[in-house]
């Protein structure tokens, strides 16, 4: 048996007190001569030999209280089977959790700086062989390496609270891989949240000795900003919009009245109070209007405490002063395209006849739209499907005159199905596809006798890859009207018949009009609102091209980074790894100028205050040997437990020396050897 103060035990001179106290109670028994015994009513008779006994019982009773009492404050412990030598050197490692929810104040303070301060008693308990390593949520590359007492305290020091968050199982690889196969003492000085904890089973390396030092968090009410997502498929100039925010509620109590406040550019945009139901989500519409084209910087607010980490949610998107379209027209005489869009300032319409085409434009066009092209070439077509493959959307109205064998070829080098045959005759009416999303809020209601296009002519195709198809316009027989094929990262809208009058009646039905702004909308690309630091480590731009001297930087408050670039279909995408680190807007500039403006936020993991149990942790561990305090066990007492996995005796010295006072109190309320006598 060892102890882990050792000091304590020269208390144990205190046993001399109860023996001094005993050798000079002995009392001596005394003659009494009475003249007469007449008087005399009560006699007490007195057992010597008993006497003695008791007072030898009390005696020892109150040693062994004594003793058994130095004994706990010595703090012994029977170390296990393996010995630990002295001269080895330890190597150590200590995760401190510095996530938001150690902002949270105890009776010792922030969590973290309790943390630190047991952290520092952990290590001064340890020789001066021993090897540290102090790990945070951080994973700082300075933070791999092993240093003495004096660094990590010195890296303790400059810990802060940082928006990063990890999982259990990350920290417990991070700590064991720097392990280089020797066998590590891990120790986790944590809040242990239960989205930290998870629910998943933790995979450990056996030989590693593992320590969860849990800081004592009460569970508190917390509103979460969670979520923003827009309405409006496109973003344009002195429109409505209409923004959908989801509130969410980690409490155990209803929530009611909580404000919420829209800004956009620094002014208010919209106001609003909502009442958010114990651990429920709710959404909100806000609705507002007003924007100039360029960048909108919006901050979503909410007033919840005490946590208000997570009270604001950034979000950008771009507003287009204008959307350009191109049109690729065979017939001059057919205007329906250029009066469908020149109905709407934001359409920026170019025409240009298919002898005098210039590819190297198509990149700026968000829509193309073919219109009964004479002579469809294979060049056409493969700059077309390129453009498509990249993101872009077509739109292609064939000449049924031209015949299939000059469209088949032409529809190939697209990657759409070749024409079958051309029908003709008595006309045929479509039938829509409502649950298409081209028709949503289209229709305020639907009428019974819904007046559908009807063609007169049209081509059936070759029917191969069916489910890649998603009709719009249906026909009889498994044909369609009209019918999108995705190709690439782009779109492809396909029509069986031509905008002709005497093909059909779809370029004057009244739902060529919403067909077509919707198409041209939904050919607008969408990115991001917002992303998470700490997590989204790809950022996604539209196509940007650069010069070979040209470079690309994000940059905020005191802040520049040099991202790495990949070229994709359609898109440019961003990495920038870890190097986001605190929520706000970053400009993302070549040169001098702005190409986009990337909102970030914190991650709302660690928005839900509560904590994992003791049983549920050791559970997540399995037959992992691991050990789990709570933070009001002294470091001293951590360490030797978790270095020799020793058993401490403390508690049973404290139970023993209440049971011999408890012996020590019966003696002498109830061991009474006197008889009374009496006489008559």
């Amino acid at each position: 048996m060892n102890f882990l103060y050792p000091g304590f035990l020269f208390a144990l001179l205190t046993i001399a007190v109860p023996i001094v106290i005993h050798l000079f109670n002995f009392r001596k028994f005394k003659k009494v001569y009475f003249s007469n015994v007449q008087f005399l009513k009560e006699a007490k008779e007195q057992n010597s030999t008993r006497e003695k006994l008791k007072h030898l019982l009390v005696l020892f009773s109150r040693i062994l209280a004594i003793t058994f009492l130095v004994l706990a404050f010595a703090r012994p412990f029977l170390p296990s089977g393996k010995t630990i030598n002295p001269s080895q050197r330890n190597v150590v490692s200590i995760y401190i959790d510095n996530s938001y929810s150690m902002e949270t104040v105890n009776k010792e303070g922030s969590l973290l700086d309790e943390a630190k301060r047991k952290a520092k008693e952990i290590v001064s308990s340890y020789g001066l062989n021993d090897q540290f390593q102090l790990l945070t949520n951080d994973f700082e590359g300075r933070h791999q390496r092993f240093i003495n007492k004096d660094e990590f305290v010195q890296q303790l020091e400059e810990v802060k609270i940082s928006s990063a968050s990890r999982s259990l199982q990350q920290v417990i690889n991070r700590q064991q891989s720097g392990a280089n196969n020797n066998d590590i003492i891990s120790y986790l000085l944590s809040d242990f949240q239960k989205n930290f904890s998870g629910t998943q089973p933790i995979r450990t390396n056996s030989s590693s000795t593992l320590t969860f030092i849990k800081l004592n968090a009460n569970s508190l009410p917390n509103i979460s900003a969670d979520s923003i997502w827009s309405l409006s498929p496109v973003h344009q100039p002195n429109q409505s919009e209409r923004i959908v925010v989801r509130l969410k509620n980690f409490g155990d109590e209803d929530a009611k009245d909580v404000p919420i406040k829209l800004s956009l550019n620094g002014q208010q945009k919209a106001i609003g109070n909502v009442a958010v139901s114990a651990g429920k989500s709710i959404t909100d519409t806000l609705s507002f209007s007003g924007l100039n084209a360029g960048w909108q910087k919006g901050i979503l607010t909410i007033k919840d405490y005490p946590l208000t980490f997570d009270d604001e949610l950034n979000f950008s998107f771009n507003v287009n002063a204008e959307m350009n379209v191109l049109h690729i027209y065979g017939n001059p005489s057919q205007s329906y395209i250029k009066s469908l869009f020149s109905a709407d300032s934001y359409f920026k319409l170019t025409e240009m006849p298919e002898g005098n085409v210039k590819y190297s434009t198509f990149s700026g066009y968000s829509l193309i739209v073919v219109t009964g092209l004479k002579e469809p070439s294979s060049g056409l077509a493969q700059q077309l499907k390129s453009y498509v493959q990249n993101g872009g959307s077509l739109i292609v109205f064939p000449d049924l005159n031209a015949g299939s064998a000059r469209y088949s070829p032409f529809l190939t080098g697209l990657s759409l199905p070749s024409v079958e045959q051309i029908n003709a005759g008595t006309p045929v009416t479509s039938t829509l596809d409502l649950k298409n999303e081209l028709f949503k809020n289209v229709f305020d209601q639907i009428p019974k006798n819904l007046d559908l296009p009807t063609v007169n002519r049209y081509f059936s195709y070759v029917s191969q890859n069916t489910s890649s198809r998603e009709d719009v316009l249906q026909l009889p027989l498994n044909n369609f009207l009209l019918a999108k094929y995705i190709v690439g990262a782009g779109k492809i809208y396909l029509s069986a018949s031509s905008l002709d009058p005497n093909d059909g009646n779809l370029a004057r039905h009244p739902v060529f009009v919403p067909i077509m702004f919707k198409i041209a909308f939904g050919s607008a690309r969408t990115f991001p609102l917002y992303y998470t630091t700490g997590t989204s480590d790809v950022l996604e731009s539209k196509k940007i091209n650069l010069l070979k001297n040209q470079s690309l930087k994000l940059v905020s408050d005191q802040f520049e980074a040099i991202p790495d670039l990949r070229q994709t279909p359609g898109s440019t995408l961003l990495y920038v790894a870890d190097q986001i680190k605190k929520p706000g807007f970053y400009n993302l500039e070549k040169g001098d100028s702005t190409l986009a403006v990337m909102a970030f936020n914190d991650n709302r993991i660690e928005s839900d205050m509560h904590y994992a149990s003791n049983l549920e942790l050791g559970n997540l561990l399995g037959k992992q040997k691991v050990n789990i305090f709570n933070s009001r066990k002294d470091a001293q007492s951590l360490q030797v437990t978790a270095k020799s996995n020793s058993t401490e005796l403390w508690k049973l010295c404290v139970i023993l020396a209440l049971v011999f006072l408890a012996i020590e109190i019966l003696l002498i309320r109830f061991f009474n050897n006197t008889k009374n006598l009496k006489r008559a």
